[in-house]
């Protein structure tokens, strides 16, 4: 695709055309790589402004899940020495959304380990959701797995606004990684969550030896078929012990060329930097340029961020974004 060809592309998105698979491919593999990102952060610009969405997530329930996601510490299939534990009391929760809300971050997320939650968990973390409400002036959202649709409500009516389900990679890639659950099965409770009235956050990794074309294929079926509201992009932290641990690295450029396709196909969306931003640490303002309009600050569940959440306002804000906390009713 020629530097024009991506201009007139990025013009056509901004008009209602929906990005096809050929045309995302052809965006990619296009030489110039400076224009790619351009047109994509112009999109961002065009649909989302320069606010900049933040959130922080709590490892709530840790270790001993029964699912044998390849890439995952939290597998029981892995060995990897995690800290393992049931789900955190009120108190740790409540404390810790008060300093991400006086820290100025828009969302707070439990994440659970697990396949899914029971209904007695359930009414316990709804107990803990009403007490953050009580207590912080921040969005609640929650990661818990394959909820059923009663479960689902009732977060829902605790105030939650996001639920979030990843898709983790391209349907044609996702059985390769895990057997105990389908992206079948993910797209169920994902209806669910929007039938109760919840925003879908959803997204996955890169480099875990998926092709090209299947991160665009994921790109595309997070449009088409998920319809996510957010869309997280991590970048996978080979962990030792992991079925994935001695996967190479992704280079900054295919990074950098993932994100803006995200955008270039998802171009209402919230692109989110979320795990493995290690890997790009020193490109991170780069990352900013290419579509990026949102990202998960601290750290990152079984990994390290890049920095404390004061370090992160300070590099958003240094690129122009508006770091403060804005409804989820744009």
């Amino acid at each position: 695709m020629t530097t024009e060809e991506l201009i007139a592309l990025g013009e056509s998105v901004k008009t209602g055309h929906n990005v096809t698979f050929y045309e995302a491919r052809q965006a990619a593999l296009a030489p110039d790589k400076t224009t790619l990102y351009k047109v994509a952060d112009g999109l961002r610009k065009h649909f989302r402004g320069d606010r900049f969405q933040t959130c922080s997530i709590i490892n709530a329930r840790s270790g001993r899940c029964s699912e044998d996601c390849k890439w995952c510490a939290q597998s029981h299939k892995h060995h990897t020495g995690i800290d393992e534990y049931p789900l955190i009391d009120a108190k740790a929760a409540v404390d810790m959304a008060i300093h991400n809300a006086r820290k100025g971050v828009g969302r707070f997320s439990l994440v659970t380990s697990g396949r899914r939650m029971t209904d007695s968990e359930i009414d316990h973390v709804v107990d803990i959701y009403h007490k953050v409400a009580a207590n912080a002036e921040i969005d609640l959202c929650a990661s818990m797995g394959l909820l059923s649709k009663p479960q689902l409500q009732k977060l829902h009516d605790a105030g939650l606004c996001h639920y979030h389900c990843n898709v983790e990679s391209a349907p044609s890639f996702f059985p390769s990684l895990c057997t105990t659950h389908t992206i079948e099965d993910k797209l169920q409770t994902i209806r669910w969550a929007q039938e109760v009235g919840f925003k879908i956050c959803s997204g996955g990794i890169i480099g875990m030896g998926e092709t090209l074309d299947q991160r665009i294929e994921m790109a595309i079926f997070l449009r088409d078929d998920v319809k996510a509201d957010s869309i997280p992009v991590n970048v996978l932290m080979p962990i030792k012990g992991t079925a994935l641990e001695d996967r190479p690295p992704l280079s900054v450029d295919e990074i950098l060329t993932a994100f803006a396709i995200f955008r270039l196909c998802n171009p209402k969306a919230e692109i989110r930097m979320a795990g493995g931003r290690v890997k790009f640490v020193d490109h991170q303002t780069e990352a900013l340029a290419c579509g990026v309009d949102a990202s998960i600050v601290g750290d990152m569940l079984t990994t390290t961020g890049t920095g404390g959440i004061d370090d992160d306002m300070a590099l958003f804000q240094s690129c122009g974004r508006d770091t403060e906390p804005q409804s989820d009713e744009w």
